[in-house]
């Protein structure tokens, strides 16, 4: 069994613990990739109004190296169900834009600096857009292992960071297929 797919009936306080002792992720490992993501420890309500599973993106900007992503949303077919990507006027829906970053200089929960950062604030995001103060913490579930890794999300608010119950797993999917800037290209 995935490592990931046993995460999803596990306690927040057990995906807490998993973030705490993750491992490190080589920023170029991840790269070109697609990751098919699944929410996890999420209230019932929410789970409702939101998305259960979602695509990640890592894609290396060619001009300045910057190591960028967006979450594509995803038909809601079933956990295991391929990926199936929303469309609109010919392309994947693309949304909650981030640059990923090593953890140095960014505020966190202790213990949240084992990964890489996906920071939500230092891309191209509308302005009072609430996701701009969201930032994920993301380590390997296995060490040296870049198929299977866990984050969650934290919002820093005037130098706060407040934890959120939103953890999610992202399992390697494909090469990522559709670029949605056209000056990355």
């Amino acid at each position: 069994m995935h490592i990931a797919k046993s995460l999803r009936t596990a306690s927040r306080r057990e995906l807490r613990a998993r973030i705490l002792e993750g491992h490190p992720v080589d920023p170029k490992a991840i790269e070109g990739f697609a990751y098919r993501g699944t929410s996890l420890g999420l209230p019932e309500v929410i789970k409702r109004l939101t998305w259960k599973t979602f695509q990640k993106t890592f894609y290396r900007e060619k001009a300045t190296g910057r190591l960028l992503g967006w979450n594509v949303r995803l038909h809601q077919d079933g956990l295991d169900a391929p990926s199936r990507p929303l469309v609109k006027d010919g392309n994947p829906v693309c949304v909650w834009h981030y640059e990923v970053i090593e953890p140095r200089g960014v505020p966190m929960p202790k213990g949240f600096d084992r990964g890489l950062i996906i920071d939500y604030s230092r891309a191209e995001n509308p302005l009072l857009d609430p996701t701009r103060l969201m930032k994920d913490p993301l380590v390997a579930l296995t060490r040296g292992n870049y198929d299977e890794l866990l984050g969650v999300s934290y919002a820093v608010v005037g130098g706060v960071c407040i934890e959120t119950p939103a953890y999610f797993t992202l399992e390697r999917e494909r090469p990522i297929a559709y670029v949605p800037y056209r000056s990355l290209k």
